[in-house]
């Protein structure tokens, strides 16, 4: 415990040392002015010969849509998936002082029984009095697993098919001009899990007591505190984030047993070259711990890489590849406009994990790489097309997003 208290400590010194006006987004905050950018629409507009009606303005209120339907391979097995991504974002009040509030539909289809409905909504009041954070899937599996701990053989794996059921909100209010406090509930519902192999029994397979039955329920409150710099959670301007969600699971809401898990995410945004608001030039910095305390937490409920509650870690590294009962991740990526109208950018990114169980947290490390072509779809939300190209030790993946990775 005493280990995990010093790495949040840690975590938090790194966002809120040593910060400056120069790296935060004031509360009243100047209207950045996109006239200059161009983005998809703009090209079609030209392309078709559309001539807008009168010319937008910033201090309207809009929803700015994005969509992006593509075939690719979705994360931890089952092949190709017809996936369409669509988001939208509008501002509830003063662009000067609210953040844009943001629902992200995602469902995906592989023609092969997998398919999933997840719906993220993050919503902030007029003047950021408010902020609710939503977060509902209903997804069809297969997907693999490797089990705990740091398996160094990436062929030790299993088929596990399974049906999930997620349902996350929760409540903040602000306290301060950046810092927000409240309270959610938490419910993740496996069902119907089963291996594609009748001979293989999850139980024995991983060592693991609880979960690793036909289903599991994890049912529960949480405290959430949440400093937050940053206006655009689709395209994050300079700024910080800190996340802290302390959940509490028990018997009384629903769930098989009792018990705790924490989850501290922290974030920095460094503009190389802030005098160009609307020129990318940006480090991002992200690091997250997740732990579970006592045993008893459900094995597809244990810290899993690309299981964060954005599941955008891990870039270059297979879904469920590290699973254990604390991890730890950290990932830099350079971001970098190629066009000066913001049309077309890149990114460079690196990250690695560290899991415990068997064997201790930082007992090895896993790291993965990549890049990435952006295309800006909408400059009115400021959302962008990623299509990134990770890699780490025998494996590789092209990913497509709308939005970044964090």
């Amino acid at each position: 415990m005493q280990k995990v208290v010093i790495i949040i400590l840690c975590l938090l010194s790194e966002s809120l040392f040593a910060q400056n006006a120069s790296d935060v987004v004031p509360i009243n905050k100047e209207i950045n002015d996109t006239t200059r950018q161009t983005d998809l629409i703009d090209v079609a507009k030209d392309v078709f010969h559309i001539k807008s009606q009168r010319i937008r303005q910033q201090g309207e209120k809009k929803i700015y849509f994005s969509i992006l339907p593509v075939s690719t391979a979705v994360p931890g097995g089952g092949g190709k998936a017809l996936i369409t991504s669509t988001t939208a974002g509008t501002y509830l009040g003063p662009r000067a002082t609210t953040n844009i509030s943001s629902a992200s539909f995602t469902p995906y289809w592989n023609l092969k029984g997998r398919f999933g409905l997840p719906l993220r909504t993050s919503i902030w009041f007029p003047n950021n009095s408010w902020t609710l954070q939503g977060d509902t899937r209903f997804l069809v599996y297969p997907q693999y697993t490797w089990g705990l701990g740091s398996n160094p053989n990436a062929n030790n794996k299993i088929l596990l098919d399974y049906k999930y059921i997620r349902f996350y909100q929760s409540a903040l209010e602000r306290i301060t001009s950046y810092f927000f406090a409240g309270i959610g509930y938490n419910l993740d519902y496996h069902f119907n899990i089963k291996s594609d192999d009748p001979n293989t029994d999850l139980r024995y397979y991983t060592g693991y007591l609880y979960g690793t039955g036909e289903s599991s329920v994890s049912s529960g409150v949480s405290l959430n505190l949440l400093y937050d710099t940053r206006n655009n959670s689709i395209n994050p301007l300079p700024g910080s984030y800190v996340n802290v969600v302390y959940r509490v699971n028990s018997i009384f809401l629903g769930s098989n047993e009792n018990w705790q898990s924490l989850f501290v995410d922290v974030r920095k945004y460094v503009p190389l070259n802030p005098a160009k608001a609307n020129q990318q030039n940006t480090l991002a910095f992200r690091s997250y711990l997740w732990t579970v305390f006592n045993n008893k937490a459900p094995y597809l409920d244990l810290p899993s890489i690309g299981w964060d509650p954005y599941n955008t870690s891990g870039r270059g590294i297979d879904q469920n590849r590290y699973r254990g009962k604390t991890l730890f991740y950290a990932e830099s990526e350079y971001r970098r406009d190629i066009t000066q109208d913001g049309l077309l950018g890149f990114v460079l990114f690196i990250n690695a994990n560290s899991v415990s169980g068997p064997g201790t947290l930082f007992g090895s490390l896993h790291p993965a790489g990549g890049t990435g072509l952006r295309i800006k779809f909408n400059k009115g939300s400021n959302t962008n097309i990623g299509m990134d190209y990770g890699l780490s030790r025998g494996y590789r993946s092209v990913m497509f997003s709308l939005g970044e990775a964090f």
